[in-house]
């Protein structure tokens, strides 16, 4: 019996907590892009007493693959309550958007063969964007022509499978963005010279065994060669969860929105 009652207390505060959570990510309004055959959820949230008049910083966050599908809400998972913070919604107010990848899709132009227990990826040179990467191209674009965002602070950053779109994205859009993070991601190393001039902070754990922590040292390895900002964070005890540790940098997003761009290198890329 008392075996019993403590389950049902664990039970009970686990779906408090569910329920305080679901409240919580309420705050982050469920949009749809839609242009032409493109179609991408995504859920935004707004700062604090959002003045239309102003302008404010755009973070697009790309989740990763356990998060696809279509109910535009499974993409808050990871990394949608560090924005919801009061300390981090006062200290850094910005637009922070959460697309999210249809389940038949990919946010990376990548080739994805199963060896074993764990997979391989083959990461393209160049190459066509995925159906989901294409929609959010446009989403960007659409994004950025609004009178309240600041050009100049355009930031992305994504775990996983967005790790990968990050660098995606980054080559396919190099002046757009002011700065960019990727966790537990990859790439292919020849894609470094299209964003090599976008500051990136990259994260991955060294026991990863889903994907191979060997990606990211390699791209950081590329920018160090050529001279371009790069900081790199390996977790020697982290498996594939490496975006935990990620999100509980204390600089991460001091670093991140602490970076602006020329205005004059800025334009719109389809």
């Amino acid at each position: 019996m008392k075996y019993f009652h403590s389950f049902a207390c664990f039970i009970i505060s686990l779906l408090f907590s569910i329920s305080c959570q679901a409240q919580e990510f309420s705050k982050y309004e469920k949009e749809i892009y839609t242009e032409g055959k493109d179609t991408l959820a995504y859920r935004i949230l707004m700062p604090e007493n959002f003045d239309p008049a102003k302008k404010y910083p755009v973070l697009f966050f790309l989740h990763g693959s356990g998060e696809r599908g279509s109910d535009n809400s499974s993409q808050l998972t990871h990394g949608g309550n560090l924005f919801l913070k009061s300390e981090v919604r006062k200290n850094f107010p910005a637009i922070i958007i959460f697309p999210q990848c249809a389940q038949s899709s990919y946010w990376s132009n990548v080739i994805i063969a199963p060896t074993g227990s764990n997979e391989r990826f083959d990461f393209q040179k160049g190459g066509k964007p995925t159906k989901s990467m294409h929609a959010l191209l446009g989403l960007v674009n659409q994004t950025l022509k609004k009178p309240y965002v600041n050009l100049n602070q355009v930031y992305v950053g994504g775990l996983s499978m967005g790790g990968m779109g990050t660098y995606e994205i980054l080559r396919r859009k190099p002046k757009t963005f002011a700065a960019a993070f990727s966790i537990c991601g990859g790439d292919n190393v020849a894609n470094v010279e299209k964003y090599k001039n976008v500051p990136l902070w990259i994260f991955h754990g060294s026991k990863d065994d889903v994907v191979n922590p060997a990606f990211s040292k390699s791209i950081a390895n590329q920018l160090k060669i050529i001279g371009k900002e790069v900081k790199f964070t390996v977790y020697p005890e982290a498996n594939h969860n490496s975006w935990d540790s990620a999100f509980a940098e204390p600089e991460l997003l001091a670093w991140l929105f602490s970076h602006q761009k020329n205005p004059d290198r800025f334009f719109l890329q389809k």
